[in-house]
Order: structure tokens, then sequence, then C-alpha cells
């Protein structure tokens, strides 16, 4: 995934809302709030926190995204966008559909690993946010995956490579167990005193993914006999 990048005031909180997208002021307030998550681990950060990093006064962060949860929502679009624009370029490529998957499992890991703050980002405002963020989310985030897989694994089954496999399962299994890897380290860590996660343990990590996946998924190669039939 490879996991695709007139001020008014009081903007909505729709994350592809172009001024926010085009502003100067705006994008200075979306690289001090991912700079505050990474560096804290952590998405709670407060707006006055966010100001502060920035240079830029508090009143602005409404001026431009109309509440907290717009910055956020307009932080995890611009995030996500170049990897949901990757998917559209994995697809068209000359190559079989099980190395697009392999690519595409990378892709999600390191997306993860390069924003370490967009899986709790992602679980904040799906869970624990306002319906509207929530449905923001499934439509910029959840959806274009969905679909993406839902042609990959018809790719897949059409060129004899797959075997037939619901899109919604597989969309679980796949982003679920990318997830994890991270939003499930600090309990990891606590239990067996697991360290963080580098770039030795993304790769690790996206060749056990790869083999689990390709594993339930991939046609049984032909026997000797069969392939001489």
């Amino acid at each position: 995934m490879g996991l695709s990048e007139q001020m008014t005031p009081h903007l909505n909180t729709r994350p592809n809302n172009r001024l926010a997208a085009r502003n100067a002021t705006a994008d200075k307030l979306l690289v001090a709030a991912s700079e505050l998550m990474i560096t804290r681990h952590s998405t709670d950060v407060s707006l006055s926190d966010i100001a502060q990093q920035s240079g830029v006064n508090a009143a602005l962060v409404k001026y431009h995204f109309g509440n907290k949860d717009g910055l956020l929502l307009a932080l995890l679009a611009r995030d996500a966008a170049t990897e949901t624009a990757n998917l559209e370029y994995l697809l068209a490529q000359p190559i079989s559909p099980t190395a697009k998957l392999k690519l595409h499992i990378a892709g999600i890991i390191k997306a993860y690993y390069r924003f370490p703050y967009m899986n709790r980002l992602i679980h904040l405002l799906l869970h624990e946010s306002s319906a509207e963020a929530a449905d923001e989310v499934s439509k910029f985030f959840v959806a274009p995956l969905l679909d993406f897989h839902r042609r990959l694994l018809a790719e897949g089954v059409a060129a004899g490579e797959f075997r037939k496999v619901d899109p919604v399962l597989f969309y679980t299994s796949l982003i679920g167990a990318c997830d994890h890897l991270f939003f499930g380290r600090h309990a990891l860590s606590r239990a067996v005193g697991v360290g963080p996660v580098t770039d030795e343990v993304c790769r690790d990590y996206t060749a056990h993914v790869e083999t689990l996946l390709l594993g339930g998924i991939l046609t049984p190669a032909p026997t000797p006999a069969q392939s001489t039939a």
C-alpha cells in the first residue's frame, strides 16, 4: 500500500476541505499536531498545545477547521491521501495480483510506521469521536481500502491465483493484523518486554503477514501429475 495527499470562518469538519489543505497557516497547524503526537506517542494533545507548537493563535484552529475533530480529520486525510492515491496506481501495474498484494501489505505497514499516531487516530475518530467524524473516516479511509481489496481479490481469482475470499473478512484480517503491530505494542512490551517498532521489526512483520495471508488465499500449486495431465 501500500495503504493515497476562500477562507470562510468556522469551516466544517470535512477533511477534504480545500481551503484548509491549501492554506499555509492550516498546514502549520497540521504539522504541529503531527509533531506533538509523534513526540508524545499519543493523540492526547490539546488545541492550545497545537497552537503553541505551531506559533499560531489558538483561535485560528477553529477558524480553519471548525473544531478539534476537524483538525484531526484533516490530519488523517493528509497522511492517508498518498496511500489511498497509490491504490489505483498499484492496481494498474502490469504485475501479478500476488505481487500487488505483497506491495500493498508492505505499504500499509510502512504508512503506520511513517505516521506512528495514525492507527490511534483512526481508532479515536471512529470510536471515540462524533458520528460525523466516524462517517468521514469511513468515507476517505475505510471505503477506498475495501473497494481496493474487492477489486484486487477479484483480479486474483480471475487470474487463478487466489481462491474466492470475502473482501470484508479479508479487510478485517489484513488491516487488523497491520494495525495491531502498533496499537498493541504497549501491551506486548509490558507482557513480554518487546522493544519499539523499528525498521527491522517492520520488515520481519511484513514477511510474517505475507506468509499468513498468502498461505490462506493462494490457490494450491498443481501437482506434477496435474501439470502433465
